[in-house]
């Protein structure tokens, strides 16, 4: 596995969200960077709800949200007569590796703080930098992307 695109990738998520787009919104337009440039950047505006857990319900976490959204630019179908189980089964997993890693994958108990005070911003950016890099990771180990044609070339 490559753990230096894994960090870029944390990074990139990471300064989406530090420029002002929220947690799903971050993912989204990283992974859509990295799997599918072909997705109009517009459709961003799809994940903005998800932002604070569902519009600051704090209910799942956008940045879980948004990485569903990265495995379904690989895994995902566009025909009602494709299989739909091999991308539930990857989701499932990916699930089940967040709340591994974080405890739960709902927003209020993940972030504690009141919404968009600096200690929850501050938390949400980790939280949104180390799931990018937890998705990045996972693609690479089940071996669904590679990231070759990402890798930024060694300056001599």
């Amino acid at each position: 596995m490559d753990e230096q695109i894994a960090l870029e990738i944390r990074n990139q998520a990471g300064e989406y969200f530090k420029s002002g787009y929220n947690c799903a919104e971050a993912m989204f337009l990283t992974f859509r960077e990295y799997l599918a440039p072909q997705i109009d950047p517009e459709t961003v505006k799809l994940f903005t709800g998800f932002g604070g857990g569902a519009g600051e319900a704090g209910c799942m976490c956008g940045a879980l949200v948004g990485a569903i959204a990265g495995l379904n630019m690989l895994k995902g179908r566009t025909s009602n007569q494709e299989d739909r189980f091999s991308n539930y089964d990857h989701v499932k997993e990916f699930h089940d590796r967040f709340v591994e890693k974080f405890g739960t994958t709902c927003c209020r108990a993940l972030n504690p703080h009141p919404f968009n005070t600096k200690e929850h911003l501050k938390n949400c950016l980790k939280i949104t930098g180390n799931t990018a890099k937890l998705l990045a990771e996972y693609l690479q180990e089940k071996e669904l992307h590679t990231f070759e044609s990402c890798k930024k070339p060694v300056e001599d």
